[in-house]
């Protein structure tokens, strides 16, 4: 019998994601109403003007023809632009600047651009299953660095092995993170900058959150460092700071030789963005520019008033510092009768009963409300679950007691 399915595909992603969203019509289907926690897809609109915009493009008789793969020098320039607004950088837009579909469109295609078969790559975890599945596309090996409550969630550099980094061809981190929701500053970024240079190991930095920090803090740009274009590059989007996710668009900046591999690669798979959504794209930037409000208060709104129902209802989660994900130890204990609060400061142990997938799919049946497991990012996931704050704050108060009444027993 002929086979036509590539082994590649059993590496790509975590299947978690497909059975949430199984369980997820199982309980509609069963009369649940359903809050979905789970994907961390925007819930508000991009702005007035910004959609104007698109609509704008959209009428125009030359909208569609195809665009330029590596997007138009318009919008290259004004996020060359906003990159020297926001972090005080300078970017080349000619050689040092392509336009994505989103972030992840280049972080799928990112190592079949600067690496070879064979080659290995140093990813977190837990990490975005994206970052996986590129390696896998490209046939580069993973090596996986833990990413730890008791080092703020940050990776151990001096822990990974001499031989691992002669043969990376990159290392790739995400600060603010997703899933885990931590941050780093400056003086990581240098730690960092110092072992790629020595080591020859490009630094690939998806600062996809960067506008969605919370208490006074503003995330860094491992551009900022003095002479990171010789060894870094950085993908930023506009798909979660700007409310542009189903427009898909964002951007890779940095080492003009790594920003051009990914340039002459995508100029033979596809024809880039549609230049509507390139110029709701350019709005939005110009917007950010000018002052406008930005998206980061509302999900500290959101984080503050669902964690502080959480916590009435015994379950005691540490505030993330940025994104629009909690990441959650799982309540010790979960699903029997207690008293009093349920201690939650370390994760418990990934046996059968408290597993992050049993915790997320019985929360689910029970109560309607949807979280992801910790374990569909990666091994170090299992204890874990990610809340996606992406409904209004009513709603996750309304789902903080449901999941109370669930860790007690009550349903």
């Amino acid at each position: 019998m002929m086979k036509w399915r590539s082994s590649r595909l059993s590496r790509l992603g975590s299947a978690v994601f497909a059975e949430v969203a199984e369980w997820k019509e199982e309980a509609r289907h069963d009369g649940l109403d359903v809050i979905d926690l789970g994907i961390g897809s925007p819930d508000l609109p991009p702005s007035e003007r910004v959609r104007q915009a698109m609509s704008a493009a959209v009428l125009r008789d030359d909208a569609y023809r195809y665009p330029l793969s590596r997007g138009s020098i318009k919008f290259r320039l004004t996020a060359a632009d906003w990159l020297s607004y926001r972090f005080g950088i300078s970017i080349d837009p000619e050689r040092e600047l392509v336009t994505l579909m989103g972030s992840q469109d280049g972080l799928a295609h990112l190592a079949l651009a600067v690496s070879e078969p064979g080659d290995m790559a140093i990813v977190p975890d837990p990490g975005y299953p994206i970052y996986a599945a590129g390696l896998a596309v490209a046939g580069v090996e993973p090596y996986f660095v833990p990413l730890r409550a008791d080092n703020g969630f940050l990776p151990d550099l001096g822990a990974v092995p001499e031989h691992i980094w002669a043969k990376s061809a990159f290392i790739l981190l995400n600060f603010p993170s997703n899933p885990v929701s931590a941050v780093a500053d400056l003086p990581f970024f240098e730690r960092l900058a110092a072992i790629a240079k020595r080591c020859g190991v490009l630094v690939v930095h998806d600062l996809a959150y960067s506008e969605m920090a919370f208490d006074g803090f503003r995330p860094p740009s491992i551009l900022q460092i003095e002479g990171a274009k010789d060894f870094a590059v950085e993908f930023h989007s506009l798909s979660k700071s700007f409310n542009l996710a189903g427009g898909r668009i964002g951007f890779l900046a940095g080492n003009a030789q790594a920003v051009g591999a990914l340039r002459d690669l995508k100029a033979n798979l596809d024809y880039g963005v549609f230049e509507a959504v390139q110029e709701a794209g350019i709005e939005a930037l110009r917007e950010d520019m000018a002052g406008a409000a930005p998206v980061g208060p509302v999900y500290e709104r959101r984080r503050d008033r669902f964690l502080a129902a959480l916590r009435a209802e015994g379950w005691e989660v540490t505030p993330p510092k940025a994104t629009m994900f909690v990441w959650a130890p799982l309540p010790k204990g979960w699903g029997s009768q207690q008293e009093g609060k349920v201690a939650a400061d370390t994760p418990p142990k990934a046996d059968s009963r408290q597993s992050s997938r049993a915790f997320a799919r019985e929360l689910l049946r029970a109560t309607g409300v949807a979280v992801i497991p910790g374990s569909a990012f990666g091994a170090q996931g299992e204890g874990y679950v990610r809340i996606a704050l992406v409904e209004e704050a009513d709603r996750l108060e309304e789902a903080a007691r449901r999941i109370g009444r669930f860790i007690r027993g009550e349903f």
